[in-house]
Order: structure tokens, then sequence, then C-alpha cells
């Protein structure tokens, strides 16, 4: 078994990091990591909930330093940590806010004055350890563990920079408006940077006055890791976007318009990606000039009766993935849609299966369902949600929701009604949910 670098192409004395509108260097985020390490308990996995990207980087690095394996999961309400706690019941929390677990052990991230100068050595991985496990949300309600060895989450990395064409951009900037717990944000705004030689951003600015100010103050070249949520929120509040070298979306399909008008306005290529928590990224596209995906260095597709399937490269182990797919070429195809009912709000995944499973699990709901309404030009998408449940408050479902699911699918708004308009089946056809939000709509009007 052989061990990979920490990082990669990153030379002595060049910036990694961003943070407060200072450079931070290599060898000051190396002592940082050899500080933490030092300071982390003895625990097999941690819950790394940093909000400032750059310490959750060296939370994540101190980690498999330690041969500790980081849990990403899909959302942070008590019920899910709650349920991580009992599966992993060694986990300890790492946090640079407050803590918001009582029952975990919880380590609040040190101060990390600067040290000596001095290079020091970028430590060596052993390939197949395990260095995270994310979750995603499967028909059932649970989370599925899906565990990544530091050799795949390096592989894909290096695909990702190899698409993008990006060995020719050393040094450049990554700002991202996604979490770097979440699949996308680890993979394209921490281990991008830490196996390619580019610089991350910190900060995780969500207003897009505070997108465009950040983006202001870093040098090019400079890359926007974003949205389509986002993306469309800077495009309609943003007059004048400051100009990147790339912009690179994910999470939700995203519009040949939305995709050209970007590019126009920022001055860049936009690429979309493609890919799941199960196979990580999988496929590239420059959206405002063709509809076809390229899958990443490495990766093979093949097609049989349950669907498409994806190995090679960084995908140790073959996937199934959730769409419908039809192959053009070796490694081209197009989308077709989801084959799932797949949700994504603000950059968090989770299906309406997931949500309904919870809703009906709420002591006194007789039934009930999320609908995703029609797209309506807002800058975020709100659910909304009808529920059979006599006797319960508006207030009391609302409680019950938020210790099981994120914020970001709460339904907004709740309706109360006396009967859903199941089929024979028990199946809820989307004709019959759409005339239930028209007409509750039209009441509303």
């Amino acid at each position: 078994m052989a061990d990979l670098p920490l990082l990669r192409n990153h030379g002595v004395g060049t910036v990694i990091a961003y943070r407060d509108q200072r450079p931070v260097g290599v060898d000051d985020f190396l002592r940082h990591v050899v500080q933490l390490a030092a300071a982390l308990p003895e625990r097999r996995h941690v819950l790394n909930l940093c909000t400032d990207r750059y310490r959750f980087t060296v939370g994540f690095a101190a980690a498999l330093v330690r041969g500790q394996v980081s849990l990403l999961p899909p959302n942070l309400a008590p019920g899910s940590i709650g349920e991580l706690s009992r599966c992993y019941p060694e986990v300890y929390c790492l946090t640079d806010g407050a803590a918001e677990y009582p029952a975990l052990e919880t380590v609040f991230f040190p101060q990390t004055p600067d040290g000596e100068p001095g290079a020091l050595a970028i430590p060596e991985i052993p390939e197949l350890q395990v260095a995270a496990i994310l979750f995603t949300s499967g028909s059932t309600g649970r989370p599925l563990p899906h565990g990544k060895s530091w050799r795949s989450l390096c592989a894909g990395a290096c695909a990702e920079a190899d698409r993008l064409g990006l060995p020719a951009r050393s040094g450049m900037t990554v700002l991202g408006t996604v979490p770097p717990q979440h699949m996308y944000g680890l993979e394209s705004t921490v281990l991008l940077p830490m196996q390619n030689g580019l610089a991350l951003h910190a900060g995780r600015p969500f207003f897009p006055a505070d997108v465009c100010a950040e983006l202001e103050t870093l040098p090019r070249p400079r890359a926007l890791v974003t949205t389509p949520v986002h993306l469309r929120a800077l495009l309609a509040e943003s007059s004048a976007a400051p100009p990147v070298d790339f912009l690179l979306s994910a999470t939700a399909p995203l519009s040949p318009q939305l995709a050209a008008e970007a590019e126009a306005r920022f001055s860049a290529p936009l690429y979309e990606i493609y890919g799941c928590t199960e196979a990580g990224q999988v496929a590239l596209r420059r959206t405002a000039r063709t509809p076809e995906w390229r899958a990443h260095p490495g990766l093979a597709l093949r097609q049989d009766e349950r669907g498409t399937w994806v190995r090679g490269g960084h995908v140790e182990t073959e996937v199934l993935l959730a769409d419908v797919i039809e192959l053009r070429d070796r490694d081209e195809f197009l989308l077709h849609g989801r084959t799932a009912d797949l949700v994504n709000v603000a950059g968090k995944r989770t299906s309406l299966a997931n949500l309904n499973y919870h809703l009906n699990s709420i002591e006194g709901v007789r039934d009930g369902a999320f609908v995703i309404p029609e797209e309506d030009g807002r800058a975020v998408t709100r659910l909304t949600a009808f529920v059979v449940a006599p006797g319960l408050s508006s207030e009391t479902i609302m409680n019950a929701l938020r210790q099981r699911i994120d914020a970001a699918f709460l339904p907004r708004p709740l309706h109360f009604v006396e009967s859903l308009p199941r089929n024979a089946t028990g199946k809820l056809p989307r004709e019959a949910l759409s005339e239930l939000v028209s007409a509750r709509e039209g009441k509303a009007g």
C-alpha cells in the first residue's frame, strides 16, 4: 500500500489560503495541521463543523494525520446528529463556533499563532486510509454512509483539475458559496486546491453583495464555485459582477440561458459538474455551449436493464447512477432527468421520500407530503407541505420537523387539509398535487 501526499504542487512559500484578506502560506498551514493533530483526542471519528473553510481544511488534514475519519452528515438537525452518535459512539465534534451538541465531546478550534519560519515536510497519508464518510438519504429516509479513501479523493481532485485544464492555472484562488461538509464543497473547494497547487478562500459568503466584495479582494486568477440558486441571486441582485477566470456550478440542473448570462456577466467560462455522493464527480460540461457531458478521465460508463453504471478512476466500487442517461460515446452522454425525487435547496440535497418519511413520523400526523412548487423566480426555492393532522398546530409540526430535517427543507408554507388526493394505489399523482397547490395559491391570492 502506497502513501500519498497531503498536498501536491505546492512549492515552498506558496499561498494555500486567503483568510481575512491575508495570505496563508503552505508552511503556516502545515504548522497549524501539526499543532491541531497533536491536540485532538484519541478517537476514531470526528464531526468537523468548522464554518471557516480554512479551519475546516486544517481540521480535515489533522484528522488524516491522526488516522481519524471525518464524518460529514447530510444535515445538522439534532435528530440526525443523535443518530450519528449512536452509529459512531466514539465520535467527537470539532468546531470553531459555539458547542451545539452537548451530548458530544467538543474540541474548539485553537488559536493558530504564526510559528518560527522554516519548511516542514508534507505528511504522507496511506492511500487506502478512509478519509471521510459522507451520507446520502435513501428511499426509507435513513442516511446511507459512503466511505471515501484518501486515494479516491485525491484521484477525483486530480481528474477534476485535468478536465478543467487547471494545471496551467497554478496559484488560482477558489471562493466557494457551498459548505465544505458537502461532497461538492469538499471536492471543489478543499481537495481541488490541496491537490493542484491552488489556494482556497476561507469564507463562505452568502449574500450577493458579500460574494462580489470577497471576490474583489482576491488576486487574479480566481474562481467561483457555486450553485444555480446562488448564481441566480448573484445575477439578479448584482449590477456589476467582478471578473473571474472560471465559474463552477453543481447540486442542481443549470439552464443554458443562466449559464450564458453568467459567462457574460463574469467574463469567464462556466463549467457544470455532474456527480453524486456515491461516486463523487463523474462528468463536466460547458453548459452554455453543449448539452453533452464528458466523463472525467479514467471513468467508464456501462448500461444494463437497471440503468447506467460508472466505474474506474476515483470510483473504487461500481456505482449505479440515479439518472436517465443516453450514452453518445464512450465517455459522452446526455442527461434526461432524475430517476428519483431528489430535492436541492441552497446547495443541500435530500429526497421527497426522506422529507415525507419524517413528516409522517410525527405523532398525530395522519398523512402528509412535501411538494416542490413551480419555479417562481425567487433566489431560494421554498418547499410546500400538505398535512392531515387533526388536533395538531402548525407550530407543533414545525418544531417536530426542526428536530428531524435541515432547516433549509422546512415547508413554507405548511397547509392543513382534510385529505390528500391519493389514487387507488396510494400514490399522489403529480397532476393532483399541482392542482392542490394551485387551489391553495388561489385562496391565498
